[in-house]
C-alpha cells in the first residue's frame, strides 16, 4: 500500500458541485472507476482514488481539482458528497489536532501523485481513454475559457435564440435540431471543438435550480452566420434513457422546443484541447455518431470557408459517421453537397432493415490502407466524438489498423496523444 492509503491523514479528491457541468469526462478517464454519479452530482470514492491526477488535466471546468486535508476516518463519503450543494470548508490546523492528527502529518508531507496499483494477473485490458490527448495541436488557436460561470464576475451570459431546425427526418425517436444562440454585443469568442453550458429553467424535483447541460458547438469560430456574436448546437430530443426506459430529458427537451426570440442562459465556454489543428496542410480524421458531429460540423465548415478564401491548402479531411438508420444522421442532406474533392465521407449504419449491422470501426477497416498511411503522417489529427460505447472499438481498430500495415501500437499511440493528435470526447 502507498503512503497515503497507510496515514491516518489524507489529502481528499473531492469535486466542486457548482462549477461541475457534469460532462462524465473525469468518470470515464479515471482508471481505478474512483468516480461515481447520479442525477445531480460527480463524486469521489475515497476509498478508491489513488491520486493519479489522470481525471485533473482532461476536465473542462476545473472542478475536479479540488482537495480538502481529512482524517481517514472521517474522509467524506460519496453518499455525503452526493447530496452537496457546494464543497465544505476545509478543516483547520486546530480543527485537524482536535482530531488527534499532528502537524507533521499534513498532506504536504505526503506524496502528492503515489503511484499506480500494479496491474492484476491475467491479460491486459485495452483502455482507449489512455490514448486521448489533453493537450490541443501545437497549431492550435488559443481559447477562451470559463468565460461566464457559476463563479465567474457573471454567472452566465444571455443569448437569444436566432434558429431552431430539424436536422433529421420525421420520426419518434430521433428528433434532432440545429439551434443557433446570438449573444449581441457580448463577448463569448469560441473555437471548433469547445462546448458551452446551457442553464434550464425551473427546478428538479427536491425544488433546486437544474444544473447545467453540455453541449459541443456546432458551427466555426466565425459564428454559424459569418461576421456576428453567434453560434450552433446540435442537440437530440432525449425521451428514453440508455436503457430504453422512457424518459424526459429537461434539457434537450427544453432546447428543441425552443422559437426564435427566446432568450437563453449560457455558461462557458469550455474545452482547450478538443481543438482542430489551424496549420494548412494538416490531416483531420473524423469519426462520429449521432449529435457527435457536432464538433466534426464545426471543423469541416471552418474548413470549407478557408477553401472558398484561397487559404486552404492540401491537408485532407476524412469522416466515419455513424447512425441507427440514414433517418436517425443529423445533417444527412447537407453532407451529400459537400465535394467530393474537399471531404472523405463514410457512413455507417447498425440498424438499416435487411442490412448487416455496420458500424463505424467497420467503416474504418474498409478503409485500413488510407488510415494507415494518415496514422504514419505526424501532419494526422484524429477527433473521436459520441457515445462512451464506441470509443474502445474505434480506438482498437486504429490499433490493429497500425499494427496491419507494420507500424508499432505503442510508439505511434504514444506520439498521438503526446503531440495532441488524438482526441476522445465521448459520454
Amino acid at each position: 500500500m502507498n503512503a497515503v492509503v497507510e496515514a491516518g491523514v489524507i489529502r481528499q479528491h473531492l469535486i466542486d458541485p457548482e462549477i461541475c457541468i457534469r460532462c462524465n469526462t473525469c468518470e470515464a478517464t479515471c482508471p481505478v472507476q474512483a468516480i461515481t454519479h447520479d442525477s445531480r452530482n460527480y463524486v469521489v470514492d475515497a476509498s478508491k482514488c489513488n491520486l493519479c491526477m489522470a481525471c485533473i488535466p482532461p476536465c473542462p471546468t476545473g472542478s475536479i481539482d479540488n482537495w480538502r486535508t481529512m482524517p481517514r476516518v472521517l474522509a467524506y463519503s460519496t453518499e455525503a458528497q452526493l447530496l452537496w450543494d457546494e464543497l465544505p470548508a476545509e478543516l483547520t490546523t486546530d480543527q485537524l489536532a482536535e482530531q488527534g492528527v499532528p502537524a507533521g502529518e499534513q498532506p504536504a508531507d505526503l506524496p502528492a501523485t503515489p503511484p499506480l496499483p500494479a496491474a492484476a494477473s491475467g491479460e491486459a485490458v485495452f483502455k482507449a481513454a489512455e490514448y486521448g490527448a489533453t493537450t490541443p495541436p501545437w497549431s492550435a488557436a488559443h481559447a477562451y475559457i470559463n468565460l461566464y460561470g457559476p463563479k465567474a464576475a457573471e454567472k452566465s451570459v444571455t443569448a437569444t435564440v436566432v434558429g431552431n431546425f430539424r436536422v433529421t427526418e420525421v420520426g419518434r425517436e430521433y428528433d434532432t435540431h440545429h439551434i443557433m444562440l446570438d449573444f449581441g454585443a457580448m463577448p463569448f469568442p469560441v473555437l471548433e471543438g469547445q462546448s458551452i453550458g446551457i442553464l434550464p429553467p425551473g427546478v428538479d424535483a427536491a425544488g433546486k435550480p437544474h444544473h447545467a447541460r453540455q453541449y459541443s458547438i456546432a458551427s466555426p469560430r466565425n459564428g454559424e452566420r459569418p461576421g456576428y456574436n453567434n453560434l450552433s448546437l446540435t442537440v437530440k430530443r432525449v425521451l428514453q434513457d440508455h436503457q430504453g426506459n422512457p424518459v424526459r430529458g429537461v434539457a434537450s427537451n427544453y432546447m428543441c422546443d425552443l422559437t426564435v426570440g427566446d432568450k437563453v442562459q449560457v455558461i462557458g465556454p469550455f474545452g482547450n484541447s478538443f481543438l482542430m489543428p489551424n496549420h494548412p496542410r494538416s490531416h483531420i480524421v473524423m469519426i462520429c455518431t449521432g449529435t457527435g458531429s457536432a464538433p466534426m460540423r464545426a471543423m469541416t465548415e471552418w474548413r470549407r470557408r478557408l477553401r472558398a478564401s484561397g487559404k486552404f491548402e492540401s491537408g485532407k479531411l476524412m469522416l466515419f459517421f455513424g447512425a441507427r438508420t440514414r433517418e436517425e444522421l443529423p445533417y444527412f442532406g447537407p453532407l451529400q453537397n459537400l465535394p467530393k474533392d474537399f471531404i472523405d465521407i463514410n457512413l455507417a449504419f447498425s440498424r438499416t432493415p435487411g442490412q448487416p449491422r455496420k458500424y463505424v470501426q467497420d467503416a474504418m477497416r474498409e478503409r485500413a490502407a488510407d488510415l494507415a498511411q494518415l496514422l504514419a503522417d505526424t501532419d494526422s489529427h484524429f477527433y473521436i466524438c459520441g457515445l462512451k460505447s464506441m470509443e474502445g472499438g474505434v480506438v482498437l481498430a486504429l490499433k490493429e489498423i497500425a499494427t496491419q500495415a507494420g507500424l508499432a501500437w505503442d510508439s505511434v499511440g504514444a506520439a498521438l496523444k503526446r503531440e495532441g493528435r488524438l482526441h476522445l470526447e465521448t459520454y
